[in-house]
């Protein structure tokens, strides 16, 4: 048997005294895929990290990590440099912290073309363009003077997936490359990399807590816990006869039961007709408004007190925007009446009052949360504001409870968001939300950075601060697995317009529109749509 491309021996990364993995060992053929599977905080990211030698320089590491029969632990930095981008390349989790924030995508991406290529102007350009089309983002050209913040989510993870794709790499890290999108387009990712395998040879060490993609993508799987792989073997036979027991319990958590019922007769808390949200197109020397993108066009709903209503789309259909009209923290046009308040004409000053009962979590909970704050000042913060008559004392009890409600102990409250994984970066985030006992909250993706038993506590969790608080949610999400453990109502939003709507067991037991049924055969049975298609443009692949 040939070597393979690469092989980790006895890995093991210290903190401090705190080990971060033990004696981590797997092996990556030429062209083959490896997953790491487990829970946020189990040392999947940190294993990824440490194969280019990204970590801090706190981290101390022992073993072997040789890549083509070279040690990386021990190889020069100008050897590290010829390695990165070029023979090994990775897809970071969050794309917002990952990309530069005052460079457009065209620059940005033309930057890697240009170090390792050599391209430049139109020539760098014309691939950059290619890159776009071939990772799914609609009218690329329109997109190269774009900033990150002007993308989604979905949008913003596809430009990564084409930066690490340019240099073609013999290792593709993937530390979560689908976790922000949408189902139809995680399915032609998916197709996209398979296809990119299949031309190059490429290997691809696969980080995800999604099993379903697992059992797509991968060709051997690992099984990862508290720094330590408790299992390992190929895919097909692992998930079939699993042998540990924490493989058997990731295999088991998913989101499951019923929503709470509606109440047909209470009272509405969010009533809306007509909202639009148009930004304007400016081109040319004095910017003058040549167009408007509609990113919600023309929106009529209504939520009443105690249900849930699910917002599914594809990235860019204007769940996010809706949400954030909703709050008036976007403006917009047209009626908004929230617990019974006409906020639409009110100042930000005005709004102030009605703040805390209306709340958000956002998508990406390490853009949303201050590094220099520690936790229980970034969950105490809102009640600081709308809660000065707590003392010291009460107000650090409430965010106390608020931790271990998220499932986290409240010993934590001390560190800050750099220290803790994504998933519990994400729990702090809903913690900071749920602490002023809200009535109205928008989840924006609650769920996307979690692995799926944190998942399925986490929906448990809000059922259960819904019933016994009687929260109304507007509940948005791209895994529609999760959105049916908790809908009530359910709306399917398209180029900023709602094209189906309704009872959500209804809508997901028989949909009327094209669109949401391709949405349901993407989310339900994803493994078929990863056979290639037309939806996914194989990128053009340079000698």
């Amino acid at each position: 048997m040939s070597a393979p491309l690469l092989s980790v021996r006895d890995l093991t990364i210290r903190f401090g005294d705190n080990p971060a993995t033990r004696n981590i060992s797997f092996d990556i053929a030429g062209g083959g895929t490896l997953a790491l599977v487990g829970e946020s905080g189990s040392g999947k990211s940190v294993t990824a990290l440490s194969v280019l030698k990204l970590l801090p320089p706190s981290a101390q590491l022992t073993g072997q990590i040789l890549f083509k029969g070279q040690d990386l632990i021990t190889a020069p930095a100008d050897d590290l440099r010829a390695v990165r981008g070029n023979d090994i390349s990775m897809i970071f989790q969050e794309p917002m912290s990952s990309l530069n924030p005052v460079h457009t995508i065209e620059a940005q991406i033309g930057e890697v073309l240009a170090i390792h290529r050599g391209l430049r102007a139109n020539a760098a350009r014309a691939r950059t363009l290619e890159l776009l089309d071939a990772v799914g983002i609609p009218d690329p050209a329109s997109r190269l003077a774009a900033f990150p913040h002007q993308l989604s989510g979905g949008q913003r993870q596809r430009v990564m997936i084409a930066m690490a794709l340019a240099n073609e790499p013999d290792l593709l890290i993937a530390d979560e490359p689908t976790t922000a999108l949408d189902v139809t387009v995680q399915a032609q990712i998916l197709t996209l990399l398979k296809d990119l395998q299949k031309r190059l040879g490429m290997a691809m060490l696969f980080i995800t807590h999604d099993l379903g993609i697992v059992k797509t993508i991968a060709d051997r799987v690992c099984v990862m816990t508290e720094g330590e792989i408790v299992e390992t073997g190929p895919v097909a036979p692992l998930f079939a006869n699993p042998q540990h027991a924490y493989t058997q319990h990731l295999l088991a958590a998913e989101p499951h039961g019923a929503p709470p019922p509606s109440n047909e007769s209470a009272p509405t808390i969010v009533d809306v007709s007509d909202l639009k949200v148009w930004f304007p197109i400016k081109r040319g020397l004095l910017r003058r408004t040549k167009g408007h993108i509609r990113a919600v066009d023309g929106v009529d709903l209504t939520i009443r007190q105690g249900e849930t209503l699910g917002v599914v789309g594809e990235s860019g259909s204007g769940k996010s925007t809706l949400g954030y009209a909703l709050l008036r923290l976007l403006p917009s046009t047209g009626r908004i009446v929230v617990l019974g308040n006409e906020i639409q004409s009110r100042s930000w000053k005005a709004m102030r009052p009605l703040r805390a009962d209306l709340q958000i979590v956002f998508q990406d909970p390490f853009g949303s949360l201050s590094p220099r704050l520690s936790v229980d000042r970034i969950i105490g913060e809102g009640l600081a504001v709308h809660r000065p008559d707590l003392s010291a004392a009460e107000r650090d009890a409430r965010v106390v409870t608020a931790l271990r409600e998220v499932g986290l102990p409240p010993e934590m409250r001390f560190r800050y968001p750099h220290e803790f994984s994504g998933g519990q970066r994400q729990r702090i985030a809903i913690a900071r939300a749920m602490v002023l006992e809200p009535k109205f909250v928008v989840l924006d993706e609650p769920t996307s950075a979690l692995d799926v038993s944190i998942q399925a506590q986490v929906v448990d969790l809000l059922r259960d601060l819904q019933q016994r608080h009687g929260l109304t949610y507007m509940f948005i999400s791209h895994d529609l697995k999760v959105v049916r453990a908790l809908a009530n109502r359910l709306i399917v939003m398209r180029n900023g317009k709602i094209v189906e709507q309704g009872d959500a067991a209804a809508i997901f037991a028989a949909p009327q529109s094209d669109y949401t049924r391709t949405l349901m055969a993407a989310a339900f049975d994803i493994a078929t749509l990863t056979a290639p298609t037309s939806a996914a443009t194989p990128p053009v692949v340079r000698p």
